[in-house]
């Protein structure tokens, strides 16, 4: 037996090593060069662990990615296929077509991952979506603000990270965006959505299944606008209590999607629902992997595990002994701070953190030099904090924005 394990990200944040303990047989990685440089990583040691490891450029879009994971399947015997990241998984299932693999299938990840067959599956299982449509052509765009008005989100139909989403309120920023050339060329297949503007907040509902069976389910709330990343003050999100209203209609909408979109045996879900002003829900994205950003540390803070690690267990066969069930002991949340441009001249002295921080991290240190964030993820520094109850949690978390602002000296 051999895995192949498709990787972008962090290592670190990613410890193959533990989530495949056990599996007494040979691994392989291919693994992205501008994500080690991002992460500023080294590709993990061949021996003992990793039969093989190698990263290649352009991963995120160039078809010699896919082309490589095949010769490595076809020289290692591959006989399973280990992907948790966005850009992975449509890549992966495509594998195991073609080389009769176990693991999820093309029908499994594309509702989770097209956002055009997305939206289409919500419609048709009567789950509330924005109205939306395909851009061919520029028409397409003028015709959706003229009968929809503005503003209106573009984004990309297989998009991640809220990367080159962008939310036009003028006319002018239309025209500006047209002119961008971002559709695809006459006759190719249409690479970008428009959706009706939906006021209202950001919740999402996480966890895990297994066997077929939501193990874990719980639903949290942003507190800023997610596709927003230039903001200077703290990004925070927390997990509802479980006697919220809101978290049980949540949930019974999470249980609902999963059950119309389907999916494989084993898989982590990210749900990101809009509640509106008139106190409605409706989809926004649904995802078939694990939380971006802090979500799977709150995760961890509250159930005791990172909802990445046991599909990908039992996918190879080894156990996991988790049943699932009952409500987490606390509440988790967490604080993140995007980056802004200008020269870091110091960060705050983490032994004055307040309490209730269970996790941090720095993304820079004194002496470097940032720019604009350029998406979601592209963090500066990140907390997770954890409390009784969420207003516990909560007011940890405003206690620690304040404390790490005071502290920032970026100019």
């Amino acid at each position: 037996m051999t895995a192949l394990v498709l990787h972008r990200g962090s290592f670190r944040a990613n410890p193959y090593e533990q989530w495949l303990e056990g599996y007494d047989a040979d691994v392989v990685v291919l693994a992205s060069s501008e994500q080690l440089a991002v992460h500023g990583e080294e590709l993990p040691t061949a021996a003992p662990f990793f039969t093989h490891a190698e990263a290649l450029p352009g991963y995120d879009t160039s078809p010699r990615v896919a082309e490589r994971a095949a010769e490595l399947v076809e020289r290692y015997g591959v006989t399973d296929i280990v992907a948790c990241q966005e850009n992975d998984l449509e890549r992966a299932a495509h594998l195991r077509v073609r080389y009769g693999l176990p693991g999820p299938r093309p029908e499994d990840v594309v509702p989770y991952r097209d956002k055009w067959e997305m939206k289409r599956a919500a419609v048709r299982a009567g789950i509330p979506v924005a109205d939306h449509a395909l851009l061919a052509a520029p028409a397409d765009l003028t015709d959706f603000v003229a009968a929809h008005g503005l503003p209106v989100v573009v984004k990309p139909r297989r998009g991640a990270g809220s990367i080159d989403l962008a939310v036009l309120r003028t006319a002018d920023e239309v025209t500006g965006w047209l002119a961008g050339d971002h559709l695809a060329a006459p006759g190719e297949e249409p690479t970008w959505l428009v959706e009706a503007f939906v006021e209202g907040g950001m919740c999402h509902i996480d966890g895990v299944v297994l066997d077929g069976r939501v193990v874990t389910m719980w639903p949290s709330r942003y507190t800023y606008v997610l596709a927003d990343y230039t903001q200077r003050e703290g990004r925070m999100d927390i997990a509802l209590d479980a006697d919220d209203p809101l978290r049980h209609r949540l949930t019974a909408f999470g249980e609902r999607l999963l059950a119309e979109f389907g999916g494989s045996e084993h898989f982590a879900f990210h749900i990101e629902v809009f509640h509106t002003p008139d106190d409605e829900l409706v989809l926004c994205e649904a995802a078939c992997r694990a939380g971006g950003a802090g979500v799977r540390d709150v995760h961890r803070a509250m159930f005791g595990f990172d909802p990445a690690e046991p599909p990908v267990r039992r996918q190879l066969g080894l156990d996991f002994p988790y049943e699932g069930g009952g409500k987490p002991e606390r509440v988790g949340g967490q604080l993140l701070f995007t980056r802004r441009p200008g020269t870091v001249h110091r960060l705050p002295d983490p032994a004055g953190m307040p309490e209730g921080v269970v996790k941090h991290q720095y993304f820079a240190a004194p002496g470097d030099r940032m720019e604009e964030a350029w998406h979601s993820g592209d963090f500066l520094a990140a907390f997770v904090v954890a409390g009784a109850d969420r207003a516990e949690c909560e007011a940890r978390i405003r206690a620690l924005e304040e404390w790490f602002l005071a502290g920032l000296d970026v100019r």
